[in-house]
């Protein structure tokens, strides 16, 4: 059932491998966690529904088949809500705590400005979470808990993969409200793609992804609202044949954005997700020598 309430992250987080290692490929879930400590629902103003607002719920089980096509899948379990993977370690808004905050914390960030740091201060629709301070002893044990060890086990994902296969290719797997991708001209999003503006990836794999999903029906756009976060900017070194992209799903094509309950189109989805990246797969490390793409 989600979300699990419990006091124990156990483990923090999860990387299911492949039987064998093939692909030179990493799926990464960062917001897809949905245990909410029993503490943290208490220090909390708003029920576990609304703070399931920033979620990306499901995300983990939307791609849960790239694991047959030789890839590994990494997924946080805790909640965005209560750290966010996808910032600067140190992204701290000081009118949260009670105390002195280290002085390298970031806390003039755009993020978080917009109450979206490490921490985060609201959810997605703009709600505060806290009925009060937190104290800054609180803000730095996530940090050391829960942030440090999943990024050095992604670290570690990438630099083993580029290691192995002389490259690697890091799609980090999100979801967005339907709210936030209308156009001008009305039109909705299926899916955003963040190459940082064309610097975290080679055109190449953002080229494959978006012809893929435009083969099977869906609408993408790039860069916008969403040109990829920390970890998609972080990761992502192109110069060193280590690319990453970002991939943003439209959460109304695939579940309730109220309820949080699955649509009946979340199977096809799913499938076609595989499909979408199985072709993407077979398009890069087939036909193509390795160093062909670094030089796209």
């Amino acid at each position: 059932m989600r979300p699990v309430i419990t006091d124990e992250f156990e483990p923090p987080f999860v990387v299911v491998e492949p039987i064998g290692r093939t692909v030179p490929f990493i799926f990464n879930v960062p917001h897809a966690g949905a245990i909410y400590p029993a503490a943290f629902l208490a220090s909390s103003r708003l029920d576990a529904l609304a703070l399931r607002r920033s979620e990306d719920a499901f995300v983990d089980e939307l791609f849960a088949a790239v694991v047959g096509l030789g890839a590994p899948l990494m997924t946080a379990r805790f909640p965005r809500a209560y750290l966010d993977l996808n910032r600067e370690p140190y992204e701290l808004d000081s009118r949260m705590f009670d105390g002195r905050l280290p002085p390298f914390a970031n806390t003039r960030s755009m993020r978080v400005a917009g109450g979206l740091g490490t921490v985060p201060r609201i959810v997605a629709d703009g709600q505060e979470i806290y009925a009060g301070r937190l104290s800054v002893d609180e803000a730095l044990h996530r940090i050391e808990w829960l942030y440090k060890p999943y990024h050095r086990t992604l670290r570690h994902l990438i630099r083993r993969t580029a290691q192995t296969f002389g490259q690697s290719f890091l799609i980090d797997c999100h979801s967005m409200p339907s709210t936030s991708v209308s156009r001008d001209e009305g039109a909705k999003a299926d899916v955003v793609l963040g190459d940082r503006y064309g610097t975290s990836c080679t055109p190449l794999l953002i080229d494959l992804v978006e012809a893929a999903l435009r083969n099977r029906g869906y609408t993408v756009i790039r860069n916008k609202p969403y040109a990829g976060g920390f970890i998609t900017e972080h990761y992502g070194e192109p110069a060193l044949d280590r690319h990453a992209l970002q991939v943003e799903i439209n959460r109304s094509i695939y579940m309730d954005e109220r309820s949080l309950r699955k649509k009946p189109g979340f199977d096809v989805l799913a499938s076609d997700l595989a499909g979408v990246f199985s072709q993407v797969i077979e398009d890069l490390t087939g036909d193509l020598h390795p160093r062909q793409i670094a030089a796209e």
